[in-house]
């Protein structure tokens, strides 16, 4: 019995960025793809709800200028990325502390940049005894954090990769890193790369986070996070992606959907989240995952645009349930309408009821104003936001499953933006090597198209 004609090289289940960047890398190298998503529209966690001229993030993360995968992926060449001022800002005992990083180089010695900016911060209200001073500690406690900060940024990935491998709260004080600057910096600066307030994530993954902090900038891109999928999404060839279509079974040569029944290939990458993966193949594990809740407020107010600037804004203290905030409207000003200020903040672990009073109460201390007239635009609660990265973790998990059967995402690598685009390049090269990437079977064909649905 002859076999059924293949209808088209690689299907891609998941229109996030992952299946977005792995079928730039398939289709330039004439491998005819087809990428089917669910949910009407491309772009996965990376979504971008649109209030009253407002852009407001789902889940918020922040990106790095430093991320090797920004450069490298096919379809991501007219991305623009706002960038947040170097560093950040540290709010501890009633005051406020420049905490810097070197903008534009990994090297130790722009790195210093950071011990020149604690050493400076400005001197605010009296603060409680034992207490005073910048977050970081003192001098030889902030040229401790300099150096380290210069060592890692000019650090090979690899060598960092070949380090033991120790919870991060657990790895930053066997290392001799003083409690106050764990506390007073890192602490808060890591729970926002990683969404892991309790610093449970490798250390291998936070000392990641670190170098990537130390030889970049942070940074969203400009218009809502959204922008990153839609800019690979359009910039594929036409009819290369199908909204709407729910796949139900896969195998190495076939996929099965709710809507246009089996539609047959040469290779399967599943590209979706963790547990819709896990779904479609039971054998894959499902890891645990940090809840993130971000929550919106606009005000004609300008004291909190004025008091940060383009900072991102972190609680040391951990006196309230707001992890970082910023006023994106400054950072990116096309996310808010003209004359409006947008506060974004994010809240880690499960929110309490009631968290839009409490968060309120805290972003009132934290920017120095009232937020009794804020309005709340969008309280968005994700909880599988981000997959945990617990000891032991495996940052180059196999992508590819059988001949003709891989996935990737986040899960699959770091779980950031970066190793969504890395683990996607991955898993693009390994299917490439197993057909043989001489090209399409179907080098003259048009774009693939779908059957019609019965």
């Amino acid at each position: 019995m002859l076999e059924p004609a293949y209808q088209v090289d690689v299907v891609i289940v998941g229109a996030g960025i992952a299946g977005l960047s792995a079928a730039h890398r398939l289709t330039s190298a004439g491998v005819t793809t087809a990428v089917l998503e669910a949910a009407p529209c491309a772009g996965g966690r990376m979504s971008t709800e649109k209030v009253d001229g407002f852009r407001l993030d789902r889940i918020g993360q922040l990106l790095s200028t430093s991320y090797p995968e920004l450069r490298l992926t096919p379809g991501l060449g007219a991305l623009a990325l706002r960038r947040f001022a170097p560093g950040v800002l540290l709010h501890r005992d009633g005051r406020t502390h420049h905490a810097g990083a070197p903008a534009a180089t990994g090297s130790a010695r722009g790195a210093l940049h950071v011990v020149r900016a604690l050493a400076s911060a400005p001197r605010g209200p009296a603060a409680s005894p034992g207490r005073g001073g910048a977050p970081a500690g003192g001098a030889v406690d902030q040229a401790r954090l300099g150096t380290a900060l210069g060592r890692i940024a000019a650090t090979p990935v690899e060598r960092l990769l070949s380090r033991p491998e120790l919870p991060a709260a657990q790895a930053l004080a066997a290392r001799g890193v003083p409690a106050r600057t764990i506390e007073g910096f890192l602490r808060p600066l890591l729970a926002a790369l990683l969404c892991d307030p309790e610093l449970s994530t490798s250390s291998r993954c936070a000392d990641l986070a670190l170098r990537a902090f130390a030889s970049g900038r942070l940074c969203v891109p400009e218009g809502g996070a959204e922008a990153l999928p839609e800019l690979l999404a359009q910039t594929l060839p036409p009819g290369t992606v199908h909204t709407g279509v729910r796949v139900t079974s896969v195998s190495t040569t076939s996929v099965t959907t709710a809507e246009h029944g089996e539609i047959h290939c040469r290779a399967v990458l599943l590209a979706t989240d963790a547990r819709a993966a896990a779904e479609l193949l039971p054998g894959l594990r499902v890891p645990d995952f940090h809840p993130v809740t971000v929550l919106h407020h606009t005000t004609d107010d300008p004291a909190p645009a004025l008091a940060t600037g383009t900072s991102l804004l972190l609680d040391a203290d951990r006196g309230g349930p707001v992890a970082h905030t910023a006023v994106l409207s400054n950072v990116d000003p096309s996310r808010a309408p003209a004359g409006r200020v947008l506060i974004s903040s994010t809240v880690l672990g499960t929110p309490s009821d009631g968290i839009d009073t409490a968060v309120r109460i805290h972003l009132s201390r934290l920017y120095g104003t009232s937020t009794r007239r804020w309005e709340t635009l969008a309280v968005h609660h994700t909880p599988e936001a981000v997959p945990a990265m617990r000891p032991p973790h495996d940052l180059r998990r196999p992508v590819r499953l059988l001949a003709g059967l891989y996935v990737c995402g986040d899960h699959r690598d770091t779980s950031t933006v970066q190793g969504a685009l890395h683990s996607a390049h991955r898993a693009a090269a390994a299917v490439l090597a197993d057909l043989g990437a001489a090209g399409s079977m179907h080098r003259s064909d048009p774009a693939p198209t779908l059957p019609r649905a019965a």
